[in-house]
């Protein structure tokens, strides 16, 4: 006989069959997703978890800086004298470093001039050969040259459709010039007379300031608490910030109730302030923190604010996917910014966060003890936990006291040339991984090693001897890190699985590049031949607490074996356990199924591609972006009715998606509809009524269809 408890059980698993049978039912009867795309999914997630029950902030909860200075003034002239209160602004002679002197920028094909109007307004007129003259009258300004290792500043211009776009015109502030980013290569280059405008990564501009997911954009770092909101009755963007630098709120979260709390006179009284302490952060809370700016993230989820919780809203390691930004110990490969502080035995074997070296609000320098330093170079930031080092520096290090060989941070931190910008400017960044240098390893890596910064006369197999001799045999790489780098030589893909998908997760950025390098390299859809002990490495991952390695892993699984009953079977179930997670995953494994599509498109893989964005929407249905992109693969494969079909489906999800009227137009006029495209292109202007490029399509139209008529 069943116990109560059992039988209240049972009951509860068979509702659940029940709700789970109605959701796929409900899913599977829609004309579109199991006609047109023949999807039958997994389990689709249930609608109440699409969004986590956590309280988020709302930009009505920040007030500001100003309204600290009153309570907390010396903190605040710290703060006001940074250069994160100096990190951009609305333009002014006192923040714009660049040489807006009438002096002309010439290009292959256009010459540009930067001035100040008569009202103090500062402008590029671009003049190109062929065409209008265009000025751009610059809205806001980001940077402000400050960085050692290389400053810049970046300029906006406000667009019709109420968002500010990045100009392709920079300023770097030691080279005291005007230089320009190439849109092949990535690099950085003065401006010349062989570079062309075309030949330019943001021309025209495209790159918006803040956060949409219908634009390229530069997400919420540039500014504090930084919106863009579409505004359906007016038809345009509004972009709203506190302002361009990073104030208070930033870092502490919304004030209003803190302030609320204090202007009560209650708050000696209370034991909420209305903040939490950030003294009291445990390591990975602190570096989260700095993290909002200072890492390499994609998005998951738009509206992120100061004071929610980072990681709901962004991937931390879904751009090791895409853009591969660290190498096998975490050395920047091309671009990236101070996340690969993870890779470091100072926070792996240690709980050294940003805040032990750097003081937070003025960001000078200071010990782990809080005591300011003379500044960045100083070997007070290293000596208080490696104190059998204080007593003589010299010993360790091999070289004279006043030495710049005798500094921690030279050896240790060394600024290193971030290589996917090119080296003609200089835009070196200090080695936040914190290695110990190893000039042979470094040169195969393509890392210009500590020691040849000051020794540049000397060969990197003379440098490796001399640190031979002093040092003997150095520490070797951590167990993660030397999988990685002995994976490049596995061609079998099951000794790639053991190198790769490891038993236990010790080194949680190294095991992640790992588990991403395996997918992005070995897999591919619904593998025939896939073996159970890569499937077995795969789910163990899954089990992982980190929301990346767990989407992820579930993604890897779907992608590679998703089409075989016993696999959706084990995915339903691991989805149905995911609660509050539920979005959080959802998005990952969408997304991350959707870059994969989107690899294989680039190489040509077409109906690879078609799977994968399959794979995509099979777990979250409303995702637009995959289906988007799943509508452009059916283009390449002319596909064209179904391609119109995808894309109707995003217009009916998301009707003010803007930048799918064009494609929709030209897959109507591909099928030989022209009143149909015509009518879209209406459509789309009717909600966005400053795209020129959907006017300009309108009227080719128009005119090829009076021609025909004729």
């Amino acid at each position: 006989m069943n116990k109560p408890g059992e039988k209240l059980i049972s009951i509860f698993i068979a509702l659940t069959l029940l709700t789970s049978a109605f959701l796929i039912y409900n899913y599977s009867k829609d004309d579109f997703y199991k006609d047109t795309l023949g999807l039958t999914f997994i389990l689709p997630f249930p609608s109440e978890h699409f969004e986590d029950s956590a309280a988020q902030p709302s930009i009505k909860d920040f007030i500001g800086s100003e309204a600290c200075e009153a309570c907390h003034k010396e903190i605040y002239d710290l703060w006001k004298s940074s250069t994160h209160a100096k990190a951009g602004g609305l333009p002014s002679k006192e923040i714009i470093i660049g040489k807006f002197d009438e002096k002309p920028l010439i290009f292959k094909d256009a010459v540009v001039i930067p001035s100040i109007t008569e009202n103090d307004e500062f402008i590029f007129t671009v003049q190109p050969e062929v065409g209008n003259r265009v000025i751009l009258t610059v809205g806001a300004v980001v940077g402000g040259g400050h960085l050692e290792g290389g400053g810049t500043q970046s300029y906006f211009t406000k667009f019709p459709d109420g968002t500010l776009r990045m100009l392709p015109f920079d300023f770097i502030k030691q080279e005291n010039i005007w230089f320009v980013q190439l849109r092949e290569s990535n690099n950085w280059e003065p401006i010349s007379g062989s570079i062309s405008l075309n030949d330019l990564s943001h021309w025209p501009p495209y790159r918006i300031l803040g956060s949409n997911t219908d634009y390229s954009n530069c997400q919420n770092c540039h500014g504090s608490q930084l919106q863009v909101e579409y505004k359906k009755d007016e038809k345009i963007y509004e972009t709203t910030f506190q302002g361009l630098d990073i104030n208070c709120e930033s870092c502490h979260g919304p004030g209003r109730e803190h302030i609320d709390i204090v202007n009560s006179g209650d708050v000696y009284k209370s034991e909420d302030i209305g903040f939490e302490a950030l003294s009291i952060q445990n390591k990975d809370e602190s570096l989260q923190l700095c993290f909002q700016c200072h890492a390499v993230k994609d998005e998951v989820i738009n509206g992120h604010l100061p004071g929610a919780d980072l990681e709901r809203y962004y991937s931390m390691k879904m751009a090791i996917l895409g853009s591969s930004p660290y190498l096998a110990d975490g050395r920047v490969r091309a671009f990236a910014y101070q996340q690969n502080h993870l890779f470091s035995s100072c926070y792996l074997s240690g709980s050294m966060t940003c805040v032990d070296c750097h003081e937070p609000h003025s960001q000078d320098y200071r010990d782990i003890y809080g005591n300011a330093l003379n500044g960045k170079f100083d070997n007070g930031q290293c000596l208080d936990c490696h104190p059998s080092k204080a007593a003589s520096p010299e010993s360790h290090s091999n070289h004279l006291p006043d030495s710049p060989g005798n500094l921690c941070t030279s050896c240790h931190m060394p600024f290193l040339q971030h290589q996917g910008l090119g080296s003609q400017l200089k835009f070196a960044r200090s080695d936040h991984t914190i290695p110990i240098p190893r000039p042979g390893f470094d040169a195969s890596i393509g890392i210009e090693n500590a020691c040849s910064k000051c020794h540049s006369d000397k060969t990197v197999d003379w440098l490796q001897k001399k640190t031979t001799e002093w040092y003997g045999e150095i520490k070797p790489h951590h167990i993660s890190v030397k999988a990685l780098m002995d994976a490049q030589n596995a061609y079998d893909i099951r000794k790639a699985a053991s190198l790769l998908l490891p038993d236990s997760l010790t080194h949680i950025m190294a095991d992640a590049t790992g588990l991403l390098t395996f997918i992005k390299e070995r897999l591919e859809p619904d593998m025939p031949d896939i073996h159970n002990d890569i499937i077995k490495r795969l789910k163990k991952m899954a089990e992982s607490d980190d929301l990346d390695i767990k989407a992820l892993s579930l993604m890897a699984i779907h992608l590679s074996a998703g089409n075989q009953p016993r696999i959706r079977k084990y995915l339903s179930d691991k989805i149905e356990l995911l609660g509050d997670n539920t979005a959080a995953v959802q998005n990952r494994w969408s997304i991350g199924a959707d870059f994969m599509g989107s690899t294989y498109s680039a190489h040509g893989e077409y109906g690879n591609a078609i799977a994968a964005y399959k794979k995509a929407i099979e777990v979250k249905p409303t995702d637009s972006i995959a289906l988007s992109n799943l509508a452009a693969a059916y283009m390449k494969t002319d596909e064209v009715q179904t391609a119109i079909a995808v894309y109707e489906q995003v217009l009916t999800l998301e009707p003010d998606k803007h930048n799918i009227y064009a494609p929709l137009s030209r897959a109507y006029s591909l099928a030989g509809n022209k009143e149909k495209a015509i009518k879209v292109l209406e459509m789309g202007i009717e909600r966005a009524p400053t795209n020129e490029h959907l006017f300009n399509m309108l009227v080719q139209l128009e005119s090829l269809e009076s021609n025909e008529l004729k």
